[in-house]
């Protein structure tokens, strides 16, 4: 009897500089996915810390840090806070559509023009229609995509991967210039909704880093459950407001709003 196929292959696997912290060495190993993968067998692998981008998958496999805690919220006991409710108010003339992701310049530009006016961007060149298709659409997974737009005109992306029961924010994109309606907080808010109307179970948010101003603010959402030591804890309350020394005035949420992918994943 032939042996089975391998599911996936290491394609890259080196040290290289946290992008969360500074000063510090991370280790993600990319794992190209030989074949699309069972939205059971995705459930499984969001509950042991992955994330997608293009095909592959990635979880942090630091050997001297354990500061990346996979992050998840179960959707049915989901309890908005009152900052989180004045986020639904602010863009309650908002349309969010849901449907299948595609490409489109318009998408794209929106895209760069996050990435550039938000400080995100590791370099200075744009991301190219290819890179955009290759990190978000080239998937090994069931992938969605939720639009946000006001006035026929686009001011939000998010890109949403399915399992079974669980789905992965893998990342919200949205125009800068509307900063002030709290975006990265009503697209978590709109996802989630649209789990629970499809009976969903968790909605996994990526990692939270308790020192990284860019991530803290997913544990606002409460409950919330944290992967600590290889087991998932659950937090009842949400994490206690903190000031980051160079935290923008309007806000950090959004600013990396669901943890971008491992740089190593760029080239």
């Amino acid at each position: 009897m032939p042996a089975p196929r391998p599911r996936e292959h290491v394609l890259y696997d080196e040290p290289e500089p946290c992008p969360y912290l500074p000063g510090r060495t991370a280790r993600m190993p990319l794992r190209l996915q030989l074949r699309p993968l069972a939205p059971a067998t995705f459930d499984e692998l969001l509950a042991q810390g992955d994330r997608r981008v293009g095909q592959m998958l990635y979880r942090t496999a630091c050997g001297a840090c354990a500061a990346c805690e996979p992050i998840r919220l179960p959707v049915a006991d989901f309890v908005p806070t009152r900052s989180q409710r004045r986020a639904l108010h602010k863009n309650r003339d908002v349309v969010v559509e849901a449907g299948p992701a595609t490409y489109s310049a318009e998408k794209l530009a929106l895209y760069n023009r996050h990435k550039r006016e938000r400080g995100l961007s590791h370099s200075d060149e744009p991301m190219t229609r290819a890179s955009y298709e290759g990190w978000f659409l080239a998937t090994c997974v069931s992938t969605v995509e939720m639009r946000y737009s006001v006035n026929g005109r686009l001011i939000g992306v998010g890109i949403i991967d399915l399992g079974e029961r669980d789905a992965s924010s893998v990342y919200f994109y949205f125009d800068p210039d509307e900063a002030p309606r709290s975006l990265g907080v009503f697209s978590a808010l709109m996802e989630l909704a649209w789990l629970r109307s499809r009976g969903g179970r968790y909605l996994y948010l990526g990692l939270w880093v308790e020192d990284c101003r860019h991530l803290y603010y997913k544990a606002s959402y409460a409950p919330h459950e944290r992967r600590i030591d290889g087991e998932w804890r659950r937090f009842d309350a949400p994490a206690p407001a903190r000031r980051f020394p160079d935290a923008e005035a309007e806000g950090d949420e959004g600013a990396d709003p669901r943890g971008g992918p491992p740089a190593s994943a760029a080239g």
